[in-house]
């Protein structure tokens, strides 16, 4: 292709014809243009109104190409600009977009002489001054507030595979967003993201509204599918999988249902789980305090202060000292009238350290004998279902932030999963620590606080419950 051609391309590219721009080649060498879907996604990345775009749903429906496309013209048509292309870890990004990225330069005519990619500080220059900058979406327990990303000054923003990034970091890029030459072309900020079917931000951000019918006029969501792709090899894929799939991955894979409970480890249904924070029919009760604490280089200080099952998230801080620990739990406590027995914290050295000085305080030591111990392996694991239960009956109420919603949907959709689910003749445990780290790429702390709140209060001599 010639830089004439592509020049008409990129001027076909500013006037909104997307579908008269071709995006690949056929065996035979004749060119294949957008789906309608596609062509959806570069008209929502294009207008005055949208602001985050989904797109996907799905195995083999396009994601990658049109992501590398929007970013190619973009870059082409508005010298100067830039654009962030991000992942959950680099090296996978550099395996799988960045390829598809490289190979629709090269359809376009573009060589290295177009373009400049620096692997050492991952980062494309075209010779027109627009840039692609590589980002490593991983969360990064040194890195809290994701500071790193401060130093960007983007025009707009792809995420790949977005259900792998914590939302977090998600809202932190979105503010990079809007700070290089948007003003100078009227570009408004955007945020692409790509995905497949997932339980968790990216459905409730993104499928949910869409499903029901209730998007924002700010944000949209594109449902392709392999369908819609009109490749040959596309459609025999689809014939495999069809013909030695299991069922997973057909309804993930193939028909991209979000919806499709494919963990039969999962002790929650996902709707459930967002009807936690609107459950306001929940009853109060037995008033107390669940910790999960946290000093300066750790997880999180998280407290939340209950009504029986209606948790309020009273106390969230990155880092505190050991003294602002006692000092706000203190307060608290005083503030609402909680007794120190009816105080529960997590039992490591801090838990010991906190019982020093608030006296009486209840330990969770998660690890320890369960009330039925028949039935669970440890206590942990016997609060775990109590939650799961609570939640999937809609019996608990959640009072919190936005962001404090979605991290605790997070966790609550990952973490809480039975750890053997292949034998039935075992005691009922939950999944490790660890692991809920692994599937996370940080620590539980909304869960953990959540989980000692189920732990089930005892009776005093005369009767008044306490933890």
């Amino acid at each position: 292709m010639n830089k004439s051609i592509l020049d008409i391309y990129i001027e076909l590219y500013k006037r909104k014809a997307f579908d008269k721009i071709p995006i690949g080649k056929y065996p035979d060498g004749s060119f294949f243009y957008m789906t309608d879907k596609q062509v959806r996604a570069m008209q929502l990345l294009s207008d005055n109104e949208t602001t985050f775009v989904g797109y996907g749903g799905s195995a083999r429906s396009g994601k990658s190409i049109i992501e590398t496309t929007a970013i190619i013209f973009d870059c082409l048509a508005y010298p100067g600009i830039a654009w962030g292309l991000a992942r959950k870890e680099l090296t996978v990004l550099k395996k799988t977009v960045l390829i598809t990225l490289f190979k629709q330069l090269e359809f376009y005519g573009l060589t290295s002489e177009d373009y400049h990619h620096n692997s050492t500080s991952n980062r494309i220059k075209f010779n027109n001054k627009s840039e692609v900058f590589l980002i490593d979406t991983a969360y990064k327990p040194s890195d809290p507030l994701n500071t790193r990303f401060g130093g960007f000054e983007l025009t707009r923003v792809a995420i790949d595979e977005s259900n792998e990034t914590d939302v977090s970091v998600i809202i932190k890029l979105f503010e990079r967003t809007g700070w290089r030459l948007n003003d100078t072309y009227n570009l408004k900020r955007k945020q692409f993201e790509c995905f497949n079917p997932a339980k968790n931000h990216v459905y409730s951000r993104f499928y949910k509204p869409f499903r029901d019918n209730n998007e924002d006029l700010y944000k949209k969501f594109i449902p392709a599918l392999p369908g819609d792709n009109p490749h040959p090899s596309v459609q025999e894929w689809i014939d495999d999988i069809l013909k030695t799939g299991d069922q997973i991955t057909i309804q993930r894979q193939i028909y991209g249902n979000f919806d499709y409970d494919d963990d039969p480890s999962l002790l929650v249904d996902y709707d459930a789980v967002c009807d936690m924070f609107t459950n306001t029919h929940v009853n109060g009760g037995l008033k107390r305090i669940s910790a999960d604490l946290a000093m300066q280089g750790r997880d999180r200080f998280v407290a939340g202060e209950w009504d029986g099952n209606i948790c309020k998230v009273a106390i969230d801080k990155e880092k505190a000292t050991g003294k602002e620990i006692e000092t706000d739990l203190n307060y608290l406590k005083t503030k609402k009238r909680i007794g120190n027995t009816n105080i529960i914290a997590d039992s490591d050295g801090l838990g010991n350290y906190l019982e020093s000085y608030i006296r009486n305080i209840t330990q969770f030591r998660g690890g320890a004998r369960a009330s039925n111990p028949d039935v669970y392996y440890n206590l942990k694991s016997e609060c775990a279902w109590n939650l799961a239960k609570a939640i999937n009956t809609r019996d608990i109420y959640i009072i919190c932030s936005k962001e404090q919603e979605d991290r605790i949907k997070e966790e609550v959709s990952i973490c809480l999963k039975r750890s053997n689910i292949d034998n039935d003749l075992q005691k009922k445990r939950i999944i490790p620590k660890e692991k809920m780290k692994e599937f996370l790429g940080r620590s539980p702390d909304y869960l953990d606080m959540l989980l000692m709140g189920m732990m089930q209060p005892k009776r005093t001599r005369k009767g008044q419950r306490v933890l």
